[in-house]
């Protein structure tokens, strides 16, 4: 019988490749998929290659080339995926914004500044990546990082500093130019909130009553301390909604807490009582709040002649439909059709333009490669051998997919709309810059994985434990 090897005979443990070369090709041909959108917006529009294109596609080019460099020395085991996806969804969105404004005869401003954000967002994402060159030591920042967040989130609610637009005080400004803090604001408190249920799983994981019925058990019931994080979760939500009459954002931010708790301590009666909560506070909000009842409506009945004539009705959504359905498989193109004067379609209904430009096709492409990101993040929390890591890239990819399905379930008329953002096709600062630092933060931690140093077997080797389980067996399946 043949015996395991030992010694000098045993077998080398499998280490990751750094795959830079791979990471380069993609990104390469992300910027190609920008360059062949540009051209087939200003053939579409102008009969010719638009007049700016050699300029869009060498700033854009040098930008992704200047991330794939300091990627290869600040992080080069990192994942060879999450640059070029990255990449790739930001130069459609520059692509796609040029094409809508273009063919509204608005000229290239808007395209313009969203290649200037670009740059801000890619230097924002490598300066993260040099920042934090140990993702375990921001856990000792914490409550920093909370009160951080809180005061990003009340700065629109002051007055003098807010600036109300369509009945939400979302943003701040300042020398012509606004930021919403909401956006950043979201980044702080995964962080902290990696840190906090990093540091308390255990005891929100095993203290807890067991409703039974005989000897069946139906129910775990966190005790009363315990339920502090989520009311004050679930408090900081409504004082979004109340004071900025933000339903997205607040919705957002729960369901990431919500989301990371149960990463955290896999207790299925901590989504429920969560989800109690929410269903209560949205029956306040309905009540009280008449922008929220105006979406419900709108919701409801878009078709409505009075709720579609209405100011703020819902016309906007209703032609986001049928533009929509212009699309069909292929797409019209960008030399006509209803998105290049439909308001905030290069924003809130950026989805629909890219629906009826690309057709259903695109549109799918797009969704998709949204997607695959999302998963690169739940792959660097598979990977990732500590448990803060763990739940920040968990928490941060969930905040990316659930972003998506809002926009995406708001614009089809499966939920409500909510005003939000698709993370980097829509226009504006905010959301691109914060959502380029999310890639910064993936990237380290992927990078921090997937090291042959950090691939040493540890107690955690397989991944984190279960709370209050021996450290052998696995929280999440080995990738």
């Amino acid at each position: 019988m043949a015996t395991p090897a030992t010694g000098a005979n045993a077998p080398l443990p499998s280490v990751p490749t750094r795959r830079r070369n791979a990471e380069l090709v993609m990104t390469l041909f992300a910027v190609g998929v920008f360059a062949l959108i540009l051209s087939l917006a200003g053939l579409q529009v102008d009969g010719r290659v638009p007049d700016r294109f050699a300029l869009y596609t060498c700033v854009f080019g040098g930008l992704a080339a200047t991330a794939h460099i300091a990627v290869r020395f600040l992080a080069p085991w990192t994942d060879p995926l999450i640059l070029p996806l990255a990449t790739v969804l930001n130069g459609i969105g520059v692509a796609v914004i040029w094409g809508l404004h273009a063919s509204a005869g608005d000229g290239p401003h808007e395209s313009d500044r969203q290649l200037l954000w670009t740059a801000l967002g890619m230097a924002a994402c490598i300066a993260v990546l040099a920042a934090v060159r140990r993702p375990a030591a921001l856990q000792g920042y914490r409550y920093i990082t909370l009160i951080g967040g809180l005061v990003l989130i009340m700065l629109p609610m002051l007055p003098g500093v807010g600036i109300e637009v369509f009945g939400a005080r979302r943003w701040i400004g300042f020398g012509g130019y606004t930021v919403q803090p909401s956006e950043f604001a979201r980044i702080l408190l995964i962080v902290f909130l990696a840190g906090y249920l990093g540091h308390k799983r255990d005891v929100l994981a095993l203290a807890a009553r067991h409703l039974r019925v005989g000897e069946v058990k139906v129910f775990s019931l966190p005790r009363m301390r315990d339920l502090g994080p989520m009311t004050a979760a679930w408090g900081v939500a409504l004082l979004l909604l109340v004071g900025t009459r933000d339903l997205g954002t607040s919705l957002v931010l729960f369901s990431v807490f919500l989301a990371m708790l149960y990463v955290a301590t896999r207790r299925k009666s901590w989504v429920g009582i969560g989800l109690a909560m929410f269903l209560a506070g949205a029956t306040v909000a309905w009540q009280v709040f008449w922008h929220v009842r105006q979406r419900v409506a709108i919701w409801h009945s878009p078709f409505d002649p009075d709720v579609y004539r209405a100011v703020g009705g819902s016309r906007q959504l209703v032609q986001g439909l049928f533009a929509l359905a212009d699309g069909g498989l292929t797409g019209i193109g960008f030399g006509h059709g209803r998105t290049a004067g439909l308001f905030a379609s290069d924003s809130d209904l950026i989805l629909v333009s890219v629906g009826e430009k690309l057709g259903l096709a695109g549109l799918m492409a797009v969704v998709l490669m949204l997607l695959l990101l999302a998963e690169r993040g739940y792959r660097t929390a598979l990977v990732s051998r500590d448990i803060f890591a763990k739940l920040t890239a968990s928490g941060s990819a969930f905040l990316l997919g659930f972003q998506v399905f809002v926009v995406l379930g708001g614009v089809t008329r499966l939920i409500p709309m909510t005003g939000m953002t698709t993370p980097f096709l829509s226009a504006g600062g905010s959301s691109l810059v914060s959502t380029w630092m999310i890639m910064g933060l993936w990237l380290r931690l992927s990078d921090t994985a997937r090291r042959p140093s950090s691939a040493v077997p540890n107690r955690d080797s397989a991944g984190m434990p279960e709370a209050g389980q021996r450290p052998g067996r696995a929280f999440f399946p080995s990738p």
